[in-house]
């Protein structure tokens, strides 16, 4: 980054300092970053990734900007979905290290002012959990520790069926006949992830101690996995109904052949948010401390999503996660991507003044393959030019891509591609591990896309990112919640402008060329404004002056960012 663009982002945040905004809690506009641990960083040598590894580098964390980082699961799990098949919701899996590890990790972020969340995998545990085991017994206590059924007989065959024709997410029934128990267990992912049964009092106890254990070390909240599945309708005499036909998937075994109005986004699933974000209320006022957090990974309509953040009387999730800039391709507009912003603000930002924006995650396609290399700068100038908290997932920073996988013993899962090793440096295994081997492969173009080599490059992807972040302290951005605090538009039809202002003595206009042919905007403002932040597209330098009442030229693919100081 060039000095005299460092020494602009300072003042803006000093004039931030005295003007901003002092009714933000610090999720409200945070940096939120997920890592994979798997993939971040190697301590030991022997391919994957572990707590020590992420531990060396938070550093890095703390170097771009980031408020908190967000864990994949890390518990202690036979992995056969990688962690989200937890056998014991109270240890660390040795694949990632010890409980003397985490403790070290916590201790690390504090020092550097990071705040720490981990995945919390409520629906489901592993078959191999003790609380399954004990239940397939019958043991007291635990006999409707997870959903439980005899099934149904054919009245034809007189054989016995599952209760209903659910659906499993990952394919085929949701029922599995369990031959020691002589039951069907329930479960809405994979056979080896029963499902636990909330409507058991004692599930939730046990639930809010695993909260209170993690709590009691320090983490500073929650992204809940799994949220819209937890509860399932059930009739009042114990038996399930079959869903209909979604009408636009014709094989039986596919998820989406049925309409899930039994399975997902239950009533009883909203106030379990609520009943959570109790006990978070409750612990932070018996502990003192800044607020604790929680993210709801829920792909559901928004007005569901505005039920799990609160109904006017009870709180729940504050982050009830937006995903609709992951639905953004390469041949998105300007006028698309107004359209999934408008789609979460005009429910969720009018009813709750809330708002944040995912960039990617471990089950999707990375931005540099859903929308090209060429644009991955511009979706993340945009989801941390709007107002709100962003989430990033681990390499989006740098602009990293999927990687072509092959199945192994490791390893043989679709989503593999966009799990590979974090690109560090142009070194033997990108730096990420001293071994011979990594879990899954490198990238071949990791001597490109890497740390080290984008810190020495002014409009590199991890540069327009840091910029971004040091932005998102400013009196202006800071101001969002205030009346006229920002806005949105689509110039034209590949022209996005986000204004964010204190409306006193600081505007930023934000403008991104999603086309790929030149734009010409005629008189925007008659105000004299700063080229702050510019892509690797522009023409222009930081430091360089506009005036807006004359005509704006965008090349292809360019994003820039402007300032007004009075």
């Amino acid at each position: 980054m060039s000095t005299r663009l460092l020494l602009g982002l300072l003042a803006a945040l000093v004039v931030g300092s005295a003007a901003a905004s002092t009714d933000i809690d610090w999720w409200e506009n945070a940096a939120l970053y997920q890592i994979y641990p798997r993939s971040f960083q190697d301590s030991d040598g022997d391919g994957v990734g572990d707590l020590k590894g992420i531990t060396q580098r938070l550093s890095y964390l703390k170097e771009i900007g980031i408020t908190a980082t967000w864990l994949s699961p890390i518990f202690k799990s036979p992995m056969s979905d990688f962690g989200y098949d937890i056998s014991d919701f109270k240890e660390v899996d040795e694949i990632f290290g010890t409980m003397a590890d985490f403790d070290a990790m916590m201790v690390e972020a504090k020092a550097l002012g990071l705040k720490i969340i981990l995945d919390f995998v409520p629906n489901h545990s592993s078959d191999e959990c003790e609380w399954f085991q004990k239940s397939v017994n019958r043991e007291d206590g635990y006999d409707d520790f997870y959903v439980w059924h005899d099934g149904k007989l054919n009245a034809e065959t007189g054989e016995r069926e599952p209760p209903s024709n659910w659906v499993s997410v990952f394919g085929g029934s949701q029922w599995t006949w369990h031959e020691t128990r002589q039951q069907y267990f329930l479960h809405q992912f994979q056979v080896k992830q029963p499902d636990l049964n909330f409507s058991n009092p004692m599930v939730r106890e046990h639930m809010l101690d695993v909260l209170g254990f993690w709590l009691d070390r320090g983490v500073d909240g929650f992204r809940i996995d799994a949220v819209p599945h937890i509860f399932e309708h059930r009739n009042a005499d114990g038996s399930y109904r079959d869903e209909p036909l979604s009408g636009w998937n014709s094989d039986p075994n596919s998820y989406d052949y049925l309409d899930h109005i039994y399975t997902k986004d239950q009533p009883e699933t909203v106030e379990l948010m609520y009943e959570w974000r109790d006990y978070l209320i409750k612990y932070q006022q018996e502990h003192g401390g800044p607020t604790r957090v929680l993210l709801a990974e829920a792909y559901s309509p928004v007005e569901t999503l505005s039920a799990y953040f609160g109904n006017g009387t009870r709180l729940g999730t504050q982050l009830p996660m937006n995903f609709q800039l992951m639905y953004l391709s390469g041949y998105s507009t300007a006028r698309d991507v107004v359209g999934s912003i408008d789609y979460w603000m005009q429910t969720m930002w009018t009813q709750h003044q809330t708002a944040n924006w995912v960039v990617g995650n471990h089950d999707t396609q990375r931005v540099a393959n859903r929308m090209g290399a060429h644009k991955v700068d511009l979706l993340n100038v945009i989801v941390n030019a709007l107002p709100g908290a962003s989430v990033t997932y681990y390499g989006e920073e740098i602009g990293m891509s999927n990687v072509e996988t092959e199945c192994t013993e490791v390893s043989c899962d679709d989503r593999d591609g966009e799990r590979t090793p974090m690109q560090w440096a142009p070194v033997s295994n990108a730096g990420f591990s001293t071994g011979p081997s990594t879990w899954l492969p490198v990238s071949p173009y990791f001597e490109r896309f890497n740390v080290r080599t984008e810190r020495g490059v002014a409009r590199s992807s991890l540069q327009v990112f840091k910029g971004l972040q040091q932005l998102k302290q400013s009196s202006a951005f800071m101001s969002f919640k205030k009346k006229n605090g920002f806005s949105y538009e689509a110039l034209t039809e590949q022209v996005l402008q986000i204004v964010r202002t204190n409306n006193l003595n600081e505007e930023y206009r934000i403008l991104v060329n999603m086309g790929n042919g030149m734009e010409i905007i005629d008189g925007l403002t008659d105000k004299v404004f700063e080229y702050m932040l510019v892509t690797a597209y522009s023409r222009h330098r930081p430091g360089e002056m506009i005036d807006l009442s004359k005509r704006l030229l965008l090349m292809p693919y360019e994003a820039i960012v402007l300032r007004w100081l009075a």
